[in-house]
Order: structure tokens, then C-alpha cells, then sequence
């Protein structure tokens, strides 16, 4: 009798499909919806199968995402060790893949959760997928602006996982996601501005110059400071929430101001980075305010 067994570094090729740094962060904002959705602590097992299945889908979308970009990603320095552009993975095995990973999230969300989520969550794998990475990406300069609604909405999902709707405060959450997108994504884009030359793709660091990009990632920051503020205006939030958030966007301003007039590849990497500590610690904020609020 023989036993089938899967080299330890065919799974390491499958889960750098997942992109697993990017979909951590995003699990992370739906898992911080999930407990803003309710008073009281949710339910854990809710909250386990929600987490799993959203986790699943994500995964999917950018299994998807590495086929689509496979070529252009044996271009870019950053993504030339993906497997798809190694060519170690092949495109059935990632259809095959992404679609059973994408399927079970579907039945565990369905089954486990409830329809809401499976469907919006199912809809975020379908926009970023397909829409953003199919049709906008390779279109327009505008590209993350535009698609950037798809990777918003996790603390949506969360929400929905929870408290089966979705309210205003939720979309709120997603409002800042989507306006603190440009400014992270574009200072990435524009360190690796060779990159993405080679790539093809019509990024604004390429189609405008550095500049331009910079200017806009400043005015972005500033809404995406105003937006921080919404939670608190709408006593979704208290003192403590409020208290972070104009920290950390004042330091994030900071960044932006010195990328705009200053610019340096060392201070767009520094940006980038710090972008991704701000949304994390803004959420952790968040999530403290609710249980902590005075």
C-alpha cells in the first residue's frame, strides 16, 4: 500500500500562491469588523469559520491573481520568485487550486456563517480577480484607486459575518481602506518604479512622473486623515480611537509631506511601510476604543 504525499516545497509553492503577507492584513481588518459588529464578544466558532472561510476566498483571488500576472511577474525583480513565474506551478494546477480553495471557503462561509457573507465575499474574490486585476490593472493609471473598493472590504465581510447586514458604520471602515489604498500602494510603485517599467503596466509613478504621484499620495493622506476621523463623528468611536487616529495620521502626513518634497527611494520604502503599520494599529484602535471607551 502506498501513501500519497506532497513534497514540503509544493506546499510552499501553494502557499505563495496565497500571497499570505497581504491576505493576513486583510483577514486581520475582517476579523476586527467582526468584534466592532456586536457589544459583546461574537460568537467564537462564528468567528473561527468566518476567519477560515474569508481566508479561503482571499487565498483564491490571488492564486488567480499570480495566473493572470504570471508573465509580467517573471519581469519584476519583486515578484520573479512567485512559482506561477518560475514556472513550477502550472495554469491547471492553479485553476484547480484556487478553485477548491475558493469552494470550500464558499461552503464554510455558507454553511457556517451565513449567505450574506458568502456572497459579498464572493463578490470582493469576483472584483479583484477579475475586474481589478483583468480589466483595470493593465487599462489605466487609476487603476488601484478604482479597484481598490475590492480589497476595502474585509471589516465589511467581518461585519456581515457577525451581525448578518451591513450598516453604515461598517461601510465606514471600509471608506478608510479604500482611501488609505492609493497612497500605500503608489509608494511601493514608485521604489519600484524600474519594475513596474518593465512590467507594462500603466502605474502613475510611470505615466506621470514621481512628482505627480507624490502630490496626489499627499492629498490621499489628507482625506484618508479626514475619513480616520469619521468613526468618532459618528460616536462609533470614543477618546481613545480618536486619540490614535490623529496620532498616527499626523505621522503618516509626515511621511507623505516628506515623499512629496523630498523624495527619495529610501523615504517611499519608509512610507510603504509605515502605511501598513497605520492601518493595523488604527484598527487595533479601533478594537479597543469598543471594549475599552470612555
Amino acid at each position: 500500500m502506498t501513501t500519497l504525499t506532497v513534497p514540503a516545497n509544493r506546499i510552499a509553492q501553494y502557499w505563495a500562491l496565497t500571497k499570505p503577507r497581504v491576505t493576513q492584513l486583510a483577514v486581520f481588518c475582517a476579523v476586527i469588523g467582526m468584534f466592532l459588529a456586536t457589544p459583546d464578544l461574537p460568537n467564537w466558532q462564528t468567528v473561527a469559520a468566518a476567519t477560515l472561510g474569508i481566508w479561503l476566498l482571499a487565498g483564491a483571488a490571488f492564486a488567480v491573481n499570480c495566473l493572470v500576472e504570471r508573465e509580467i511577474d517573471s519581469r519584476m525583480a519583486r515578484t520573479a520568485r512567485r512559482p506561477m513565474a518560475r514556472g513550477e506551478i502550472t495554469v491547471p494546477q492553479t485553476l484547480v487550486f484556487s478553485g477548491l480553495i475558493g469552494g470550500a471557503g464558499m461552503l464554510v462561509l455558507y454553511n457556517l456563517v451565513n449567505p450574506l457573507t458568502m456572497w459579498l465575499t464572493f463578490a470582493t474574490f469576483v472584483g479583484y480577480a477579475v475586474i481589478y486585476t483583468m480589466i483595470l490593472k493593465p487599462a489605466t493609471p487609476q487603476n488601484i484607486v478604482i479597484g481598490g473598493l475590492s480589497g476595502a472590504m474585509p471589516p465589511a465581510l467581518g461585519w456581515a459575518a457577525v451581525a448578518n447586514e451591513v450598516p453604515m458604520q461598517a461601510l465606514l471602515l471600509v471608506l478608510i481602506i479604500f482611501v488609505w489604498t492609493p497612497p500605500h500602494f503608489w509608494a511601493l510603485a514608485m521604489y519600484r518604479r524600474d519594475d513596474y517599467a518593465k512590467s507594462g503596466l500603466p502605474m502613475l509613478p510611470i505615466t506621470h512622473g514621481l512628482q505627480f504621484t507624490g502630490f496626489h499620495i499627499w492629498l490621499y493622506t489628507i482625506a484618508l486623515v479626514a475619513t480616520s476621523m469619521l468613526p468618532y463623528a459618528v460616536a462609533m468611536s470614543g477618546l481613545i480611537y480618536l486619540a490614535a487616529a490623529a496620532v498616527l495620521g499626523a505621522i503618516f502626513l509626515w511621511f507623505a509631506w516628506q515623499l512629496y518634497r523630498h523624495y527619495s527611494d529610501l523615504m517611499a520604502r519608509k512610507t510603504f511601510t509605515y502605511s501598513i503599520i497605520y492601518l493595523s494599529l488604527l484598527f487595533a484602535a479601533l478594537l479597543v476604543d469598543h471594549y475599552f471607551r470612555f
